[in-house]
């Protein structure tokens, strides 16, 4: 017989969710962004869909959190359990093809550390909770970026990458 998973609360819309996978993770997440880093829940987006054309076979899936500043969108948060290094070319991929821009910053946490990459070059800004900019931070960042786009001849590659190591994601829905 399958056990029945829990259900929980989300801490940023309210919604009941399942508590499975990496559920707890994304939980301590959204507490970080709120509780900690200082924005509004209205800045952070859960489970944004992301639907895109791979080999002209659709697939849709879903971005554990995106956060604004200034009213767009600056940075994207995978929630893994276990590995986050394996994580990291997942939400680049996802952080350069979600929007007609880059999303200029992404990160993987497990909710204690969390690993942050500069969308545009690909690098690692570094590894630590502490790395997640602030609202301020973010906001005073925000107006000194300017929105670039993917390079076009790059994108079937980047949405490849996306859908490669997206469908390996346990407990996807």
């Amino acid at each position: 017989m399958e056990k029945q998973s829990e259900i929980i609360i989300d801490f940023i819309t309210g919604k009941k969710v399942p508590d499975i996978g990496s559920e707890a993770n994304r939980q301590a997440v959204e507490r970080l962004l709120a509780e900690e880093k200082g924005f509004a829940s209205e800045a952070i987006e859960v489970d944004v869909p992301i639907t895109l054309t791979v080999a002209g076979e659709p697939y849709h899936s879903k971005i554990d959190l995106a956060v604004r500043a200034d009213g767009k969108r600056f940075m994207l948060i995978k929630c893994a359990a276990g590995s986050l290094g394996s994580r990291e070319r997942e939400i680049l991929a996802a952080a350069r093809i979600l929007d007609t821009f880059q999303i200029p910053f992404c990160a993987v946490s497990d909710g204690k550390t969390a690993i942050l990459l500069d969308t545009v070059s690909g690098k690692r800004i570094g590894e630590g909770i502490d790395l997640i900019p602030s609202k301020n931070e973010a906001e005073e960042k925000s107006n000194l970026l300017k929105s670039m786009p993917f390079p076009k001849e790059r994108l079937e590659r980047e949405k490849l990458i996306f859908r490669t190591y997206n469908s390996m994601d346990v407990n996807r829905t």
